[in-house]
């Protein structure tokens, strides 16, 4: 019987985040990106100076998904974002791959929904790549196409993405 539980991420879990972060994205991205762009994205993201960053000063709350007290993905969000601050956006929601097709995408994605929610923003907001799989994931859970874009993130590496959001039922 396995337990899924949420686990609010403090400083002294940030490793095993950056430890998710490189299974999943050495797993998920080469094919993508690039094995270059991926070592450069993930120091950049998800050293632990920059997840301390993200905790602290940018106010993301992090969420380690667990299986029994195993750490198996991980999820982030900011609320009341954007122009209007009626949004949640969306950072990051990983998977470690052996986990996906069991309906756990959708478990973490309620999860946010459910904050967002409780906390009157009217709507959901992330960026996906542009080649990501994800991308067809959230065209099933009711999101669309706001923009695409193209984002410089240093060293002559882009994140060519799409802009996606869903409207929320408050």
């Amino acid at each position: 019987m396995t337990s899924y539980t949420f686990k609010n991420v403090t400083s002294s879990d940030l490793v095993v985040v950056q430890e998710l972060a490189d299974k999943i994205w050495k797993v998920v991205y080469p094919p993508i990106i690039g094995d270059e762009q991926v070592e450069y994205m993930l120091e950049k993201m998800y050293s632990i100076e920059s997840l301390e960053d993200q905790i602290g000063a940018k106010g993301h709350q992090i969420y380690l998904l667990e299986d029994g007290g195993i750490a198996i993905g991980f999820l982030s969000f900011s609320l009341h974002y954007g122009d209007k601050n009626d949004r949640t956006r969306l950072h990051k929601l990983y998977l470690l791959p052996d986990q996906h097709g069991k309906g756990l995408g959708k478990m973490m994605l309620n999860f946010v929904l459910k904050h967002s929610e409780n906390e009157g923003d009217k709507g959901l907001e992330l960026n996906v790549n542009k080649k990501n799989p994800a991308f067809d994931f959230y065209l099933q859970q009711g999101f669309e196409v706001e923009k695409a874009v193209v984002l410089e993130i240093g060293n002559n590496y882009v994140m060519d993405d799409y802009v996606m959001v869903r409207s929320l039922n408050v």
